[in-house]
């Protein structure tokens, strides 16, 4: 439990750091534009991105732009209703962090650079880049808090049939 005074501390201080440094990679990446491997799976690259993730609603720049904006704006518009959870809040920045990454992408671009990218032999991951990071890792710590909250809420019924 995060304390209300702290609680736009805790977020902001997350989005952030996931933000700068999704900025900042990108800024290098565009500048420098490799292509090189790292690891025997893995390489830095450079790619124009006009979709979404693995090249879902490719050329479909007013319907992402439409939609990150709404997901963001439903954030901002719930914000103070959100409840003081650590979990919970590291989603939801993470996952805002890595939206408005993407936004500013493909707003100031016209497509997001994406430029880590993994394969082995003959199979081969979409590339992404650290905005996507952030956003699945909200996504993924969010489904984690639900999971959490439901089993507590179940609990908590069981308890009071008693």
């Amino acid at each position: 439990m995060v304390k209300k005074s702290n609680k736009n501390i805790f977020f902001f201080t997350i989005f952030s750091i996931s933000l700068i440094l999704d900025i900042l990679s990108k800024y290098l990446i565009n500048l420098f534009q490799p292509n090189f491997k790292v690891l025997p799976f893995f390489a830095i690259v450079f790619i124009k991105n006009e979709g979404a993730g693995f090249g879902l609603f490719r050329g479909q720049f007013l319907f992402l732009t439409i939609v990150s904006i709404l997901f963001l704006g439903i954030i901002a518009y719930y914000y103070k209703k959100i409840e003081n959870n650590k979990l919970l809040l590291t989603s939801i920045s993470l996952a805002c962090a890595g939206a408005l990454g993407n936004l500013i992408d493909r707003i100031s671009r016209g497509f997001v650079i994406d430029f880590l990218d993994l394969f082995y032999n003959n199979f081969h991951w979409p590339a992404f880049n650290i905005a996507d990071v952030s956003l699945v890792s909200g996504m993924v710590l969010y489904i984690i808090y639900s999971y959490k909250e439901e089993k507590k809420e179940n609990k908590d019924k069981k308890k009071r049939k008693k």
